[in-house]
């Protein structure tokens, strides 16, 4: 499923290579067999819109959006274990899954990261691919929602990945749940957890309960996923 490569390309950190293969991301777009005509007109309207910035403007836009606070996280892993030691096996049992497929890391990114879950996904059979959608659209409807909340023109390329999963899950039935949130990317909150970790740390190195006090207070309010079941099922490359 070629649009699963694209859409993780697009929600990788902005890359010069993407400025300049705008051409070939959109004929990519045009002939993806998986996509309706409204759903390619939409993706082919993204990159456009995102390429109509500077490179430097693009990328610090991303990091506003996706890396301040972690409430739209791209760890899938951050929405389902916080911080628990669950979250290392999980790890662990993802990257066997993407080796049992043949592939390996070629990067040092976590491999529970969407765009390099995604490159995976684009690798497999369109029936596993459509199950590994599945297993995670509750995040996807959940970053979805808090985007569309902050008028986000990224939460599109979210309700194009559960359009294609064949979930009933969407983006707009948690919108009132989300309208609840506080703000975790504001500088004080940011501010207030990183006082909370030095305490956490100094007081209890490697507690578990610590650990999970504190992502429950982070994320008081908050709309969590009801299940993300990837565990036992890249950057993902052919292994040797």
């Amino acid at each position: 499923m070629i649009s699963l490569k694209i859409i993780g390309l697009l929600l990788d950190y902005p890359a010069q290579d993407v400025w300049a293969g705008q051409q070939e991301l959109i004929t990519a777009a045009e002939i993806a067999e998986e996509l309706t005509p409204a759903q390619k007109s939409g993706l082919i309207g993204f990159i456009q819109r995102l390429c109509q910035n500077r490179l430097i403007d693009a990328q610090e836009a991303y990091c506003d959006v996706f890396d301040r606070g972690r409430a739209t996280s791209l760890l899938l892993f951050e929405h389902v274990h916080g911080e628990s030691r669950d979250r290392g096996q999980a790890m662990v049992n993802l990257l066997a899954q993407y080796r049992a497929a043949g592939l390996d890391l070629n990067t040092r990114e976590l491999p529970d990261f969407l765009p390099l879950y995604l490159e995976y996904l684009a690798f497999c059979r369109p029936e596993p691919a459509l199950e590994g959608l599945r297993d995670i659209a509750p995040i996807l409807a959940l970053l979805g929602a808090r985007l569309r909340r902050r008028e986000n023109a990224y939460a599109g390329l979210f309700d194009l990945l559960l359009d294609l999963s064949g979930s009933e899950l969407r983006s707009a039935t948690l919108q009132q749940q989300v309208t609840g949130e506080a703000r975790d990317d504001t500088p004080a909150a940011l501010d207030a957890v990183w006082e909370e970790e030095q305490v956490t740390f100094l007081a209890r190195q490697g507690c578990e309960s610590a650990e999970q006090t504190q992502h429950q207070r982070r994320f008081a309010g908050a709309t969590a996923p009801q299940f993300l079941d990837i565990g036992k099922r890249g950057r993902a490359v052919k292994g040797q």
